[in-house]
């Protein structure tokens, strides 16, 4: 077979392979999702931002403290390091309203700050289209839990409201850390 022959025949299997190759699907604009580890409290859903939580664990064993506020359930051996229990709602003025199985406790880890808060339950990650937020903040009855709170996102399937709930926040307020009785 001679060059031009040859070049000629790649040519025509090239075009017939363009004719019949698929088209390349239709870009689809990227819709940008906020995620939060999901848990409950008062009966309402919480979403804490992913950042904010290390990890969720079963709440593990742990040692009562004397001197201490109510709201400190104790000290925990977690891996090796002593993790302090919190009752977040007993903190709040409230009370837990799950029983002890399904309770949880989120972590959080920043600098020296390692804490433990026990909620209800914990759903693990949820994620929200970033355009279903609401910086507005309905039908939380606890007045010290408010400054904690910064906005609401909607849940498309079942239209229901979780209300973000920021842990560092809570850390960054000295109240949290005066946990001795005077």
């Amino acid at each position: 077979m001679s060059e031009k022959k040859a070049f000629a025949a790649l040519r025509e299997l090239s075009r017939l392979s363009r004719q019949s190759a698929a088209g390349l699907p239709a870009q689809v604009d990227v819709k940008p999702y906020w995620s939060g580890i999901g848990f409950t409290l008062f009966g309402k859903k919480f979403v804490a931002p992913m950042g904010e939580v290390s990890e969720t664990l079963e709440v593990p064993p742990f040692t009562h403290l004397p001197g201490v506020k109510g709201w400190v359930k104790g000290v925990a051996n977690v891996r090796g390091r002593l993790l302090p229990i919190t009752d977040l709602a007993e903190y709040f003025g409230g009370k837990l309203e799950s029983g002890r199985r399904s309770q949880r406790v989120l972590v959080l880890e920043q600098g020296e700050i390692y804490s433990g808060l026990m909620v209800d339950g914990v759903y693990g990650i949820q994620r929200f289209p970033v355009d279903e937020y609401a910086p507005v903040v309905r039908g939380v009855d606890q007045e010290a839990l408010k400054p904690y709170l910064q906005g609401t996102f909607l849940d498309e399937s079942t239209a229901e409201p979780w209300i973000v709930f920021s842990p560092w926040m809570l850390t960054k307020d000295e109240a949290f850390f005066q946990a001795a009785i005077a």
